[in-house]
């Protein structure tokens, strides 16, 4: 959907029952829902069309911030849409084991969220998956420019299921709108962008549970400090290889953390934004003192392009 063409949310949201239910019939369907706006919204219009029909599945990989496990399960538990949690941490990161490259990982960590997804489907004779999918998402991966998880069908992967999309021709703009007519909350119509992978790629390099709990907690620091900053992303990246630094007057060689801070409408272009120099400071001082691993803290100005939002 074009994002000059006046957008009707209401409209919208009709023609999106309607194919849902045209699609699915009288038979189930399965949502797999993560707690952000897209997959939400995707899921929450498929409870409108089937009702009892639809069951929602959150996944738990192991990549997720401090305390979101909890939260997003409460909140889709509020909404009513009645979250089943499989816990498969421990087969992620097997999966993950070793991988460095930044697509391969995304792509492991495709076929092992399809393959849980799958499982749960097929020992429920479900055959319709119903997914965020939006536009930037697949303009990114049939692009070549990075793989979005959730971009199957418009490249020709088939796990065996019917998945249905229907956000893939909005952007994010038009997604939030949606949302606001829904009557969805703030922390999830107006919730900031973050990957379906997670942390996942957030480490470069090979990810492991050290790695991921050291950006976990960079995560958490940098959002309680840009918590008055009005961004469409701001996280924590942790950077391969060490750097010197120092640690009760010895040499430590420890973990570096980059900051990204970005303006963006669609995800399609992005510009990092500037940060008071007080405000990266206090960010740094908090990183390299409760996180005794880490000894340097860098911020990252690059724009999208050359760069991508994220570093993975």
């Amino acid at each position: 959907m074009s994002m000059g063409i006046p957008f009707n949310p209401s409209e919208f949201v009709s023609r999106a029952i309607e194919n849902i239910r045209g699609i699915v019939g009288g038979e189930m369907a399965v949502a797999a829902c993560s707690g952000g706006v897209d997959s939400t919204v995707a899921t929450y219009i498929a409870k409108m069309a089937l009702d009892d029909r639809l069951k929602t599945v959150y996944i738990d990989d192991g990549f997720r911030r401090e305390g979101e496990v909890e939260e997003t399960l409460r909140i889709l538990g509020d909404l009513g849409l009645n979250p089943i949690l499989l816990d498969r941490k421990s087969l992620f990161y097997r999966n993950l084991k070793g991988v460095i490259d930044a697509e391969r990982k995304r792509r492991i960590f495709r076929e092992t969220f399809y393959n849980v997804i799958g499982d749960f489907m097929k020992s429920n004779g479900i055959k319709f998956l119903v997914q965020g999918t939006i536009a930037a998402d697949i303009v990114e991966t049939k692009g070549g420019i990075k793989t979005q998880h959730n971009v199957l069908e418009q490249i020709g992967v088939d796990y065996g299921f019917k998945v249905i999309e229907p956000l893939k021709e909005l952007y994010k703009p038009q997604v939030r709108e949606v949302a606001r007519y829904l009557g969805l909350p703030r922390e999830i119509s107006e919730k900031m962008p973050f990957p379906g992978p997670g942390l996942l790629i957030r480490v470069v390099g090979e990810v492991n549970p050290k790695r991921i709990e050291i950006v976990r907690k960079a995560t958490k620091i940098v959002e309680e400090e840009l918590r008055d900053v009005d961004a469409f992303q701001k996280f924590a990246v942790l950077l391969p290889g060490r750097a010197t630094g120092i640690r009760g007057g010895k040499r430590k060689y420890g973990y570096m953390i980059a900051i990204r801070v970005v303006v963006s409408e669609d995800a399609i272009t992005a510009d990092p934004l500037e940060i008071p120099f007080s405000k990266l400071r206090s960010i740094a001082d908090r990183i390299t003192s409760e996180i005794n691993d880490v000894v340097r803290v860098l911020y990252e100005l690059t724009p999208k392009p050359p760069s991508t939002i994220e570093f993975e």
